[in-house]
């Protein structure tokens, strides 16, 4: 069973991250997977249609689409901690999927600027900024334990541990 987190304002200053249930993780997987589908396809188109590159188209691709995202994780003897730079993001743009072994953090930010004289537009710009990170963990976490802030730009995650399953003495009879 996975976990999403829905990133929501606080007025101190910091962003309070909850775990409702997930809508459509794997939809929104897929349609990334189809974007930077169809930009491999246009740039093998551009070259000229040659084999040869295909893994280059798709690499540049992702490297269009993609934005990385640096991160830094810390073990202590009953949590992780996971802080991700992910600057220029607010909390309604990003989401963040937590699963008993794993992490994905997904953002996804649409800007548009237009600068109109009169009636006409004389200048417009559209600008797109998508990440996705999986992370995998050593061992296994509880999801519904976990918790996250977003401050200045960097997203800080608290990932307790599962408690391991006890072992039981067997005695004869």
């Amino acid at each position: 069973m996975s976990t999403s987190l829905a990133i929501q304002p606080s007025t101190s200053g910091r962003t309070v991250i909850e775990f409702p249930q997930t809508p459509n993780f794997f939809e929104d997987m897929e349609t990334l997977t189809n974007q930077i589908a169809q930009r491999a396809f246009n740039l093998f188109q551009e070259r000229g249609a040659y084999d040869g590159n295909d893994w280059g188209d798709w690499f540049r691709a992702e490297s269009e689409l993609l934005k990385p995202v640096p991160i830094e994780i810390s073990e202590s003897t009953d949590s992780y901690s996971i802080r991700a730079e992910v600057p220029g993001f607010d909390v309604k743009q990003i989401s963040v999927q937590a699963e008993p072994n794993s992490i994905c953090i997904h953002g996804k930010a649409e800007r548009e600027e237009e600068k109109k004289q009169e009636k006409d537009v004389k200048y417009s710009e559209v600008s797109a900024s998508e990440f996705c990170r999986r992370i995998d963990l050593p061992s296994s976490i509880n999801p519904e334990k976990a918790a996250a802030n977003l401050v200045n730009g960097v997203l800080e995650l608290t990932l307790p541990k599962a408690t391991p399953p006890k072992s039981l003495e067997i005695k004869a009879a």
